[in-house]
């Protein structure tokens, strides 16, 4: 259990928040720091969520995100507390973004800097791809400058506001493509089709097959040309940093408890029950998968919170092998992507309920690019998508599976020693267990359709004092989405505790009425 400052009588309004993922404790800390009496609750015995680690020869491994991009989210986070994030963890940047391998042996680097991205891609496919690549990159650069602020950095984007939006900017309109899906806008912007398949990999970033998704999604493309850092030590060094500095704050932090219910009374937040016992709480952020409130597994007066998340498809859940070994064959770069052979079939068979029997895999080595020799025995991390489950029980073709992911590795000239064994894959199943009524999806909802996005439920809900946070609310899945959910949710509960405050000042004897 993590420690924390006793818990104590306080003058300050009270709020606990449900779930010690990156977006719950990021909620916590800002809340904090706003002059709140804060309790942090999470079932598991660390702090985290998703961003996990499991034991191996080498040290702690990653079993979750590795990926770490808008790094300016988190210097705002740690700036709100008075800290700077450089003082508590070492971000190095990556010059290589990702490596790319294709099964007929060709391989692809992509680069912090756009201009050897264009020359690596005119080595790779010729001039006319290279200038593909400016033309989208031109393309995505304009997506992102015109949707950030209206979408991800605003706390309830709506439809009524986004079409004045673009329509003040009609140029918007084709490079939006709004009648057309990633897949579709790819093959159209490149001629070699090894590019549309490495850009449609981005709808996996958020749980969806390219050929589904929207092909605004393809502005992610730009998360990762403003910069990937590596986190030195593993993603987990960041939430224990968090973890640290929220309890500095007076955050009180409970590991390893359950909330049987969050209770309410005539639409108004009265706290939580954990265990038995009743916490009082003006304020709860439930930052964990919304559907869990829609499902009525935080008690059946909250199934109105999120509706849509019960009945809307879920994302995508995946296959996480994480173990020690020492590599043979192919030069790697931290990130690197192993291509299946045909793309589509991979997504027929999720979309099918099916584990693809030709996965693209996803290779980190977490040593390299952490700005030190590598040793040895490193530690990785394959991730291969797969469906969402609606079981607990055990996958029977595992042992099958995992034999396969080593021989394709193998076939595309990267082995391992020792043979990592199946017994440290998490499965679907078991993120499912892990993360209760989420059936194992690690995005929330399906991103697919042109307005997924805006079906995403935002932090405000209809309960009073009732908030929400994580990678299942808007703005969406990813640790720095996650992260701003959180600014979203604790700046609005500050700013509703502002005007609460004023007004009761002002309807004091002596005080000075603002009619």
């Amino acid at each position: 259990m993590v420690a924390s400052p006793p818990i104590t009588s306080a003058p300050h309004p009270r709020a606990v928040v449900v779930g010690a993922g990156i977006a719950g404790l990021a909620a916590a800390l800002r809340l904090a720091v706003g002059g709140m009496d804060v309790t942090l609750l999470e079932r598991h015995a660390h702090t985290g969520g998703k961003i996990r680690t499991v034991p191996s020869a080498a040290g702690p491994v990653d079993a979750g995100p590795t990926v770490l991009t808008l790094r300016h989210v988190f210097d705002d986070l740690f700036m709100a507390a008075g800290n700077r994030l450089e003082d508590h963890v070492t971000l190095v940047p990556q010059d290589i973004l990702a490596r790319h391998f294709w099964p007929d042996g060709s391989t692809l680097d992509l680069h912090a800097d756009p201009a050897q991205s264009a020359a690596a891609i005119r080595d790779f496919a010729g001039d006319a791809s290279a200038d593909e690549f400016r033309q989208f990159h031109a393309r995505t650069a304009q997506l992102f400058a015109a949707f950030d602020a209206p979408m991800m950095q605003a706390p309830r984007p709506k439809l009524g506001q986004l079409i004045p939006h673009v329509l003040r900017q009609p140029r918007l309109i084709p490079a939006m493509a709004p009648l057309s899906t990633l897949s579709q806008l790819l093959n159209r912007q490149f001629s070699d089709p090894r590019l549309a398949q490495l850009f449609g990999r981005y709808a996996t970033y958020v749980g969806g097959a390219p050929h589904l998704s929207p092909a605004i999604l393809s502005l992610i493309w730009q998360a990762e040309a403003a910069g990937v850092w590596v986190v030195q030590g593993g993603m987990h060094q960041l939430t224990q940093a968090l973890t640290a500095l929220a309890v500095r704050r007076g955050v009180h932090i409970r590991t390893g408890v359950h909330v049987d219910q969050i209770t309410t009374r005539n639409g108004q937040i009265t706290g939580v029950d954990v265990g038995g016992t009743h916490l009082p709480a003006q304020t709860v952020i439930y930052a964990g998968d919304p559907r869990a409130l829609a499902t009525g597994s935080m008690g059946d007066g909250l199934k109105v919170v999120a509706p849509q998340t019960a009945t809307l498809p879920r994302s995508f859940s995946a296959r996480v092998h994480s173990f020690a070994a020492t590599p043979q064959g192919a030069r790697l770069a931290h990130h690197n992507v192993f291509f299946a052979d045909d793309p589509q079939s991979e997504f027929d068979d999720l979309m099918a309920g099916r584990t693809p029997a030709d996965p693209t895999l996803y290779l980190c080595a977490e040593d390299r690019g952490q700005g030190h020799p590598t040793p040895t025995l490193e530690r990785f991390e394959i991730i291969s998508n797969a469906p969402a489950t609606e079981t607990l029980a055990p996958p029977r073709d595992l042992d099958r599976w995992h034999h396969q992911i080593i021989q394709r590795m193998a076939d595309m000239g990267v082995t391992m020693s020792p043979t990592p064994a199946a017994t440290t894959i998490t499965t679907p199943q078991r993120f499912a267990a892990m993360f209760p009524e989420t059936m194992g999806a690690l995005y929330g909802q399906t991103p697919h359709g042109l307005t997924a996005s805006l079906k995403r439920p935002t932090a405000r809900t209809s309960i009073a004092g009732l908030w929400l946070a994580g990678g299942g609310t808007h703005p969406g899945a990813g640790v720095p989405m996650a992260a701003l959910s959180a600014r979203h949710a604790a700046e609005a509960i500050l700013h509703d505790q502002t005007l609460t405050s004023t007004s009761r000042q002002t309807a004091m004897p002596g005080g000075m009425s603002t009619a």
